[in-house]
Parts: structure tokens; C-alpha cells; sequence
């Protein structure tokens, strides 16, 4: 993609992947930002040889988006699924390419660490989210999501 370079995120990018969540979590209805916990789920994650942090940078070094990557055993494919999450792009720099670059980056890792199926979750009502999903070939499940908060 022009003028976008795409990197495996590192400790220094913390604050700016916070900033780019707090965009995602304003637009989902799951979650609320919270600079402490995405800090500690962060560094968390990028200390994990199981995840992944793709940022976008423009010519002037800004963060303009992001996705992670996770994996996970799966039984059912007796082999590594990576969960993808955070995939999140700029209002300014959607519509160009970008997040689908960011998913094919955290892809491309998850199939270089064996993976073999890759799933996301996506709120049910962002309709510009699932159009996007859909037109990247995503296809929805019979699965539904549900948590539980153990820290409770």
C-alpha cells in the first residue's frame, strides 16, 4: 500500500495503539476504553511468542491503524487458529486498502506459526465492520460469542 508502512509493533508503540483502541472501543459496544488494562494487555501481548501487533504508519510516522493477532489450539483442526482482534483503521485512512493490508499482515504471521483457520468476532452492529468482513471473504458461523468475567 502507498505511502503506509506496515511493521510488527513494539514496546515504544504502546501509546499510539492505546489511542488507536480507544477509536475501536468507542465504536463497540462490548468494551469501554481503559488506558491502564489496554496498556497491560499490550505489553502482555507483545511479550507473547502467541500474539502479534500489526501498526500502519503514514509518511509522517503516525499510527493510522492496527490488528492483532492471537493463537490458540484448535481440537477441531488439531492445529494452531489464530484469533484476530483490534483491527482498527483511521476514519481519515478508510476506504484505501489499509485494513485489509493490516489483516493480510497478522494473516501471513499467524500462517508462519503454523496456523491453519483464523477467526474473528465483530460487532453486530457495525454494518460497515461485517460489509467489510464479508467483501474479504469472512464468513459468518453458527457460533455466537459469550463471556464470563472472572475478575468478578
Amino acid at each position: 500500500m502507498k505511502d503506509v508502512t506496515i511493521t510488527a509493533a513494539s514496546e515504544t508503540d504502546i501509546p499510539e495503539l492505546i489511542e488507536l483502541l480507544g477509536v475501536l472501543f468507542s465504536i463497540e459496544q462490548d468494551f469501554t476504553p481503559d488506558t491502564d488494562k489496554q496498556r497491560r494487555g499490550l505489553a502482555a501481548l507483545l511479550a507473547s511468542s502467541a500474539g502479534h501487533i500489526a501498526i500502519a504508519r503514514d509518511q509522517a510516522a503516525r499510527a493510522v491503524g492496527m490488528a492483532t493477532a492471537q493463537l490458540v489450539i484448535s481440537t477441531a483442526e488439531g492445529a494452531p487458529s489464530a484469533w484476530i482482534e483490534d483491527v482498527v483503521v483511521r476514519k481519515d485512512w478508510r476506504g484505501h486498502g489499509l485494513g485489509r493490508a493490516l489483516l493480510d499482515a497478522v494473516l501471513d504471521w499467524a500462517r508462519s506459526q503454523g496456523a491453519v483457520r483464523a477467526q474473528l468476532l465483530a460487532d453486530l452492529d457495525n454494518a460497515p465492520a461485517l460489509a467489510f468482513y464479508d467483501r474479504l471473504d469472512w464468513r459468518p458461523t453458527r457460533l455466537g460469542a459469550r463471556r464470563l468475567m472472572l475478575d468478578k
